[in-house]
């Protein structure tokens, strides 16, 4: 069967929405999201319902200076760190530090050791 020049317009044109409409359809990479912290963020859990539900109480991603945790992240008892490269480290109330590697959590036990975390600074180096 030939196909006349009208049929192939419309034949055409139907060709050329479906390839829209499949385009449209795609959607950029998604960022990473571990722990429902997204990436490049560093991010507090308050309380064990906190992490147990992924829902990060607050998150930071500045890099290269220290920072005030506020009262949605200072005292948290995990942290979760999802940059690729930047390890996060973390300043406590008694004066001591810890470092928390790229793509690897903390938990921070205030509770049980009384160290209570107060300030983060994001390095530009894995190992903090």
């Amino acid at each position: 069967m030939k196909i006349g020049p009208a049929l192939r317009v419309v034949a055409t044109a139907a060709t050329a929405v479906l390839a829209a409409g499949a385009l449209v359809g795609v959607q950029p990479a998604a960022a990473n999201s571990n722990y429902g912290c997204s990436w490049p963020r560093v991010c507090f859990y308050l309380h064990d319902t906190d992490w147990t539900n992924r829902q990060p109480t607050a998150s930071y991603q500045d890099r290269g200076y220290w920072q005030t945790l506020g009262s949605r992240s200072a005292g948290s008892m995990y942290v979760y760190n999802s940059r690729n490269d930047d390890g996060a480290r973390l300043r406590f109330d008694d004066g001591h530090e810890y470092c928390v590697r790229p793509n690897s959590w903390a938990l921070m036990e205030p509770y049980y050791y009384g160290d209570y975390v107060e300030q983060i600074k994001i390095m530009d180096s894995p190992t903090c």
